[in-house]
């Protein structure tokens, strides 16, 4: 990979360590949900100029992957990370999408995966088990639960993704804004009564986070990171991304007050590990199908 694309790379892990930074101080402030219809009204205001249309036929699985992804999967993300209180165990637990995309591939679309993809699986998994030992997560499990469903939906988003036909990244975050803002909406004014009222008094800190997560985060960052995809196999380009949650510990630990103790680290090495297999798997049989072509 050239030396510019590596810079690019770069730009979208560090916009998405970030992320979990900003979003945090967001979140003080504006309750998880409506802090998600936010994003996504913020970012559907450029976007809604370059929509296509989904190809025929293709509308009940598009809304399908905004729901699944827009609402149900940020929506959850945001509630386990003002729940967990750190920036650290969020950040290791929500790559556990991998693997669960890999099950869910093989359940729902009969791809298989050789025995070291499920070795490497089931280290990931345990790996979550490790982590949840750690003081920072045993004071609030609940953040790890919601954070593992959070990574479920967004693996059978990613699944489903699979299936949509003649819709560039541009469309995708533009159509999985509008989509997922009333749902998004209804589940705040159900759930987390007052936060809509209280807009108007939150602080620049708050407005900041969410601007933030609409343009730098999906914006920018998935934007780098579809011109980088397109360049190259996805399978080169996925196993740096292993540095987000790597780069989110380091801001924990230096903005946040995070101090993870053994079990944290032992259990997000074995998650990332798993992970890193996962993706150095999917490269080699990349390069063997490019051979072979």
């Amino acid at each position: 990979m050239p030396a510019r694309d590596l810079v690019l790379l770069m730009l979208v892990v560090l916009s998405w360590a970030i992320n979990f930074l900003t979003s945090a101080l967001a979140l003080r402030e504006i309750p998880p949900f409506l802090f998600t219809a936010v994003r996504f009204a913020l970012l559907a205001l450029p976007l809604v100029f370059f929509l296509k249309r989904p190809a025929p036929g293709q509308w009940p699985r598009l809304i399908a992957v905004c729901l699944c992804i827009g609402v149900l999967h940020f929506g959850l993300s945001f509630s386990a990370l003002k729940a967990a209180g750190d920036l650290s165990s969020p950040a290791i637990v929500l790559q556990s999408y991998v693997p669960m995309t890999a099950l869910l591939a093989w359940w729902l679309l009969g791809e298989r995966f050789a025995w070291r993809t499920g070795v490497a699986i089931a280290i990931s998994f345990c790996g979550v088990l490790v982590l949840g030992f750690d003081p920072l997560v045993l004071d609030k499990p609940l953040a790890v639960v919601l954070m593992l469903v959070s990574a479920a939906f967004l693996a059978l988003g990613t699944v489903l993704m699979k299936g949509l036909r003649g819709l560039d990244m541009v469309s995708q975050q533009g159509w999985t804004a509008l989509i997922a803002v009333p749902p998004l909406l209804i589940i705040s004014l159900a759930l987390e009564p007052g936060g809509v009222a209280a807009l108007p008094q939150i602080s620049w800190v708050a407005w900041a986070g969410a601007i933030y997560a609409a343009f730098v985060s999906s914006l920018l960052g998935h934007g780098l990171y579809y011109v980088l995809v397109q360049r190259h196999p996805v399978a080169q380009v996925t196993p740096w991304l292993l540095l987000v949650p790597v780069f989110a510990i380091a801001l924990g630990i230096a903005f946040w007050g995070d101090r993870p103790g053994p079990s944290l680290w032992i259990g997000g090495a074995m998650v990332l590990g798993g992970v890193l297999m996962i993706a150095l798997r999917n490269l080699a049989k990349a390069r063997a199908l490019k051979q072979t072509a």
